[in-house]
């Protein structure tokens, strides 16, 4: 497995508990990503309510799986959360929490899905993703493949 680049993903997206795809896949099999970093924010900085991020990083869509996070798996590969209150003292994000799965490798697509927990509004998140680019050999991508469907 050889490093061939390092790459971000960041944006915004809605805390609806809809799935959002990041394209990856370059049609390729002998090229796998690695999510080494996994960040999430707010939105609306000033906004004085009280809101609590949830998301996570997954490898299938599936949507059924919810917010919930299950650690056992093999899909689900980075989580995060967090809090903020614009009327809290200095106005900083609460308490914090991003775990990435170290033994994770993407050959296909990602997907993010996102909620906000402290009430049943849906508003925006801001989210960022770091990435590390490997060449990869078929076998390597064939195996990378069935673990990030679940089916190892």
């Amino acid at each position: 497995m050889k490093k061939i680049g390092e790459y971000t993903s960041r944006g915004s997206i809605q805390t609806d508990l809809s799935i959002n795809r990041i394209i990856l896949f370059d049609g390729k099999f002998d090229t796998a990503y690695k999510v080494v970093r996994f960040e999430i924010a707010p939105h609306d900085m000033d906004n004085t309510a009280l809101r609590m991020f949830s998301a996570k990083l997954m490898t299938d869509d599936d949507a059924a799986t919810g917010v919930n996070w299950n650690w056992d798996n093999n899909e689900e590969i980075a989580w995060a959360n967090t809090g903020f209150d614009a009327n809290g003292p200095s106005s900083s994000l609460g308490s914090y929490f991003s775990l990435v799965d170290p033994d994770n490798l993407v050959v296909e697509d990602l997907y993010i899905l996102a909620d906000e927990t402290a009430s049943s509004s849906n508003v925006k998140m801001n989210y960022y993703i770091e990435l590390e680019k490997y060449d990869i050999s078929d076998s390597q991508g064939a195996l990378a493949m069935v673990r990030n469907r679940s089916q190892a």
